[in-house]
């Protein structure tokens, strides 16, 4: 969406101060521990654009609370697992010895949007250590959530989404659907449906100083059935509140339920 469909579809801008009162009235607390997937173009045009939501939430949150955004850098993989766009196959050894490794400060996110990609910026953020789904994080518990992010089956147990969890964090959708819940995938490996399965990939990190291409194990990842999931859990749980922020239609909700609800309805569902 362009900046002028999003002009003609706001009823007038949205500040800094008039985001905080709508994340407030939504719920959102002093001292949550947050987990935002956000969509700037959905929320209305906004005076400052994505550092005013940044601010917003974290004048809520306040310095007890803590901030949380994925990161996540898809491109550094494996580019024979690469379909939108593909690339010759001739190009692919190239790639694995020359992409540079994965670097905090310095390598951007894809298809996180604006305001996850502005955010990984500010001075205060600390970003994870994985070079496909990291997480960047602000306040108090910014280090507790982002260390120790490890290298295989990264959105599990090692993983920031798993001590969101332990932190007993909540979930904020603000103009995204449950496609963009990354929780949803912690409960993937929680589960035990019969057909999961392992796969493999790669990435060039850091290792002792010297710029490597490393293997990856992961859990082979599927999100065609969140929406359904996410909806189920927005209709039976008492603990979702749902409103505007902004222009944008926004849910915020308890992970560690939706993580249990998630593992339960996946055993139950998928084959």
């Amino acid at each position: 969406m362009g900046e002028r469909e999003v002009i003609e579809g706001s009823p007038g801008p949205a500040t800094v101060d008039s985001l905080a009162e709508d994340l407030s009235a939504l719920g959102v607390a002093p001292g949550d521990v947050l987990l935002v997937h956000a969509s700037l173009s959905s929320l209305g045009w906004i005076c400052g654009g994505p550092s005013a939501v940044i601010l917003a939430l974290e004048a809520v949150l306040g310095s007890r609370g803590t901030l949380v955004m994925p990161s996540h850098s898809g491109d550094l993989s494996d580019p024979a697992d690469w379909g939108n766009p593909a690339v010759p196959a001739d190009w692919w050894q190239t790639i694995r010895d020359t992409m540079p490794a994965y670097d905090a400060a310095l390598t951007p996110t894809r298809g996180m949007g604006a305001i996850a990609e502005t955010f990984r910026h500010q001075t205060g953020v600390v970003r994870s250590g994985h070079p496909q789904v990291s997480f960047s994080a602000w306040g108090a518990h910014a280090e507790e959530v982002t260390a120790r992010h490890e290298l295989d089956f990264g959105l599990g147990e090692g993983s920031p989404l798993a001590r969101l969890y332990d932190l007993d964090a909540r979930v904020l959708l603000m103009g995204v659907g449950h496609r963009s819940n990354t929780s949803l995938h912690l409960a993937e490996y929680r589960a035990a449906y019969v057909s999961k399965q392992q796969t493999t990939g790669g990435a060039p990190v850091m290792l002792d100083g010297r710029r490597c291409w490393t293997t990856l194990r992961d859990v082979d990842l599927e999100v065609d059935d969140f929406e359904r999931i996410g909806e189920e859990f927005v209709r039976t749980t008492s603990g979702v509140r749902s409103g505007l922020v902004g222009a944008g239609q926004t849910l915020l909700m308890p992970q560690r339920a939706l993580v249990d609800f998630a593992v339960t309805w996946m055993d139950a569902h998928r084959e």
